[in-house]
C-alpha cells in the first residue's frame, strides 16, 4: 500500500499476486474479451505496453495481435505477476515477442517507445496519476494511443474526470470515450 501524492491521506491498494486467479480466468474472458477491448487499436508489427499487466490477461492476446514482428512489454510492480506472465507466454508460444519489466511503485522506468499502451483497471491504484500519465506520454510514439479503463465500482465519475484533466494537463488529447470496454473508458493520443 502507498499513499496518494495528490491526497496523502488516501491509501492506494494494488491487487496482490495471490489473487491473480481472479484477474485471469474463463469467466473474465466472457466479460472482458481482449480482442474486443484492444483489437481496434493494435495491428501486426506494433509495439504495445500492458501497464499493470497482472498475470497477463491482456498481454498474451496482445502478443498474438502484434504477430512475430511486434513486441508486447508486460509491466507490473510485482515480481510474482511478471513470473506468471512469463510462464503463460511460454505456454502460448509468444514469449519470443514479449519483454517483461518490473516497475517501481512511483515510476515505470521504460526506455522504449510504443504505438499503444493499455492501462486497464490500474490508474486508480497509482499514487500520482498525473506523473504516471506524463511518463506514459513520453513512452508513446508520435501517433501513439493510450486506452484507460477504470472500474465503475472503484472509480467515481468525479475521480474519472480528474484523471481526464490530468491527462489533458500533461498534453494528451481525447480521441474517444469508447463503450463496451468494461468500465469508464477513454482513448487518448499523444498528438
Amino acid at each position: 500500500m502507498s499513499k496518494s501524492a495528490k491526497n496523502p491521506g488516501k491509501k492506494v491498494d494494488v491487487c496482490p499476486h495471490q489473487f491473480a486467479f481472479m484477474l485471469d480466468n474463463w469467466f473474465r474472458k466472457l466479460l472482458h474479451r481482449p480482442e474486443k477491448i484492444v483489437g481496434d487499436y493494435i495491428k501486426a508489427g506494433d509495439t504495445v505496453i500492458d501497464l499493470g499487466c497482472g498475470p497477463g490477461f491482456f498481454s498474451i492476446d496482445m502478443a498474438k495481435m502484434v504477430g512475430k514482428e511486434g513486441r508486447v512489454i508486460a509491466v507490473d510492480l510485482q515480481k510474482q505477476m511478471i513470473e506468471k506472465v512469463k510462464k503463460k507466454a511460454k505456454k502460448h508460444s509468444v514469449i519470443d515477442r514479449m519483454d517483461f519489466h518490473q516497475c517501481e511503485q512511483d515510476k515505470i522506468g521504460l526506455n522504449q517507445t510504443a504505438d499503444f499502451a493499455l492501462a486497464y483497471y490500474m490508474v486508480h491504484e497509482v499514487p500520482d496519476s498525473k506523473s504516471l500519465l506524463k511518463e506514459i506520454k513520453g513512452m508513446l510514439k508520435t501517433e501513439g494511443k493510450l486506452l484507460i479503463v477504470e472500474p465503475k465500482m472503484h472509480v467515481s465519475d468525479e475521480l474519472f474526470k480528474t484523471m481526464l484533466k490530468d491527462a489533458e494537463d500533461v498534453g494528451f488529447k481525447v480521441v474517444d470515450f469508447p463503450k463496451g470496454k468494461g468500465g469508464r473508458s477513454i482513448l487518448l493520443t499523444k498528438s
